[in-house]
């Protein structure tokens, strides 16, 4: 063995091989080429990857510093162009690949970003027809927001006054390009709801590339305008280009002017409407009449209006049948009752003790008043008494034989 100071520590020839790399001019800036695996999205904002072809994978960072300049989210088994320096990370004693731009390889970022965006609001519900606003049919203040300079506030201005006068313009000039853009149209939806200055709004701007569109496929701007409590009409571009808040929305216009025409009533058709409305009340309202005057003439016809007397005659004759029915009941009724009035008096009569008396019998009573049935009820001795039709007597008891 040689001397120990021949011999280096790991991290000592770790740091060594990081001086090579990060010396080869080579590694310092390079292209690659691949598919990722192994995706981690940190908490932190950093991107752990691996980045692989048929035979070979490379450790994979990207700081967030880098990462959030990412227009799309980088998925596993997603094909890759990347862009980065190739070094050496001491603590593990691995080369890892640096990562600083990313982007789809044979699609482009943003078109990939706006499929992830649409695809994942779609499955919120986000764009569920069923929770659309349904439009004002006569709105009087048309809330815009766009830029103040461009076609687009002029051609809706000019449709909205050619289509309904009557209607207001409510600018809120908004960028429409660019990265303050997004934020700015947030802000015109939010404050017009908060004033609620408008029946209907219309948000949008002429067509362009896909870049000059982006600010419309902003994911807040989609759900602030979903939850707008005032009905969106989205007018973005062109008849061929759809944006995230096309779909957001309530309703989407291919073009401005599309959207003033849908947003606002055309004059003479709604004069139109309302003369046939009219026309209909007026229809309805004479047929209410001619058949209520129908129908006076039919009861003014009839005889108790034309003769009372016949109706008086009818109630008299009404009252003096009930009289004589109720009279009739009423003697029925006295007859029933005195006959069975008869009946009980002949029956208490029968069981009144006097009238036994009044055929020849007596009562005995005994001293104490109680009616002696037999001769073991009183002893000789006793007082006593009888009664009799015509009065009472008494006695006392000399003598009892029993039968």
């Amino acid at each position: 063995m040689t001397n120990d100071k021949n011999f280096l520590t790991i991290t000592a020839l770790n740091e060594y091989l990081k001086q090579r790399f990060e010396s080869d001019a080579n590694l310092a800036s390079i292209y690659l080429k691949g598919e990722i695996s192994n995706f981690t999205n940190h908490k932190s904002g950093h991107l752990y990857f691996t980045l692989k072809d048929e035979t070979g994978t490379l450790k994979s960072v990207m700081f967030r510093s880098s990462a959030s300049k990412l227009t799309f989210v980088p998925e596993n088994g997603m094909k890759v162009l990347a862009h980065g320096r190739v070094s050496v990370f001491v603590r593990d004693g691995q080369y890892v690949f640096y990562c600083d731009k990313l982007e789809p390889d044979g699609i482009g970022a943003l078109y990939l970003a706006y499929e992830q965006l649409k695809k994942k609001l779609a499955a919120e519900g986000l764009f569920a027809p069923e929770r659309k606003r349904r439009l004002p049919k006569i709105p009087t203040r048309v809330g815009v927001i766009t830029s103040p300079t461009g076609a687009a506030v002029r051609d809706i201005i000019n449709v909205t006054k050619r289509r309904f006068p009557f209607a207001k313009v409510v600018l809120y000039p908004a960028l429409v390009q660019g990265a303050e853009a997004a934020p700015d149209l947030i802000r015109g939806v939010r404050l017009i709801n908060e004033l609620n200055c408008a029946d209907v709004i219309i948000i949008g701007r002429g067509g362009g590339s896909i870049e000059d569109l982006w600010a419309f496929n902003n994911e807040e701007l989609a759900r602030t305008v979903a939850a707008s409590r005032i009905p969106v009409i989205s007018a973005v571009g062109h008849e061929t280009d759809f944006t995230i808040c096309d779909f957001a929305a309530d309703m989407r216009a291919p073009t401005p002017s599309a959207a003033a025409e849908i947003a606002v009533p055309e004059t003479a058709e709604l004069q139109r409407k309302i003369n046939n409305i009219t026309d209909r009340m007026l229809l309805l309202l004479n047929n209410n009449l001619i058949t209520r005057r129908k129908r006076i003439e039919e009861l003014s016809s009839r005889r108790v209006l034309n003769s009372p007397g016949y109706i008086v005659d009818d109630r008299r004759l009404t009252v003096l049948t009930l009289s004589r029915e109720m009279e009739s009941a009423q003697k029925l009724l006295i007859g029933d009752k005195k006959q069975k009035f008869i009946s009980l008096t002949a029956k208490l009569e029968a069981l009144n003790p006097m009238s036994v008396i009044s055929r020849g019998y007596s009562a005995v009573f005994g001293g104490d008043g109680k009616l002696i049935k037999s001769v073991d009820d009183i002893d000789i001795g006793d007082d006593f008494s009888f009664m009799t039709t015509d009065g009472t007597v008494k006695g006392k008891v000399i003598e009892k034989n029993k039968a």
